[in-house]
């Protein structure tokens, strides 16, 4: 059984306009932080990506951060981080996101968080690895995602049933934040550590 070391978070660069989804990145990086496990993300100073990077840290935890250069530029990275990774474009981030990672989360966000969470579906889809992937649908956010996903299934466009009992790993939906760490680990525990290499098909 593979132990949990690092989890990778797709989050909003805002903060969002429901308090809960900020209280929630909090919560998680301070739980983080007291289970040793290291924070993967995409090296942001705003919104909720530095709340739980932030949080991490004030708890005494570890924080990768991964931006790519234009970013940077732009001063928006958390110069506070554990580690930074400077990237030369988004591909590389990706790449370099996953290679660090044992397990992915989304929290709330927009159209990057989501584009991020269905590439590393599509690549579990794929069969390319088989890491945990968890969804934390607080307040009922990724509720139109779901339906939409149910959608695919009834036009039968999708062939895995993402959505069959809320799980079938490596894709889970939670909805609560207390739920997060448990479902990663429960994913975990059907994968050996050598399984979790996987491998990030590469972009043109």
């Amino acid at each position: 059984m593979a132990q949990l070391t690092s989890i990778c978070v797709y989050c909003g660069s805002n903060a969002g306009a429901d308090p809960a989804y900020a209280e929630g990145a909090r919560i998680l990086g301070k739980a983080m932080a007291a289970q040793g496990i290291r924070l993967v993300y995409g090296g942001g100073a705003v919104g909720l990506m530095g709340i739980i990077a932030r949080s991490v840290l004030d708890a005494g935890g570890n924080v990768l951060g991964v931006i790519p250069q234009f970013l940077k530029d732009r001063e928006v990275m958390l110069r506070e981080a554990s580690e930074l990774i400077v990237t030369a474009d988004m591909h590389e981030r990706k790449r370099i996101m996953f290679e660090h990672a044992d397990s992915f989360l989304a929290l709330p966000g927009g159209i990057g968080t989501l584009e991020e969470l269905v590439e590393i579906m599509t690549w579990a889809q794929l069969d390319r690895h088989r890491k945990p992937i968890i969804v934390a649908n607080i307040n009922g956010f990724w509720d139109p995602l779901t339906a939409l996903f149910g959608r695919m299934t009834e036009a039968g466009f999708l062939t895995k049933a993402f959505l069959a009992n809320r799980v079938v790993l490596p894709v889970r939906f939670v909805d609560t934040i207390g739920e997060v760490i448990p479902a990663i680990r429960e994913g975990l525990a059907s994968v050996e550590r050598a399984d979790l290499a996987g491998e990030a098909p590469a972009h043109g």
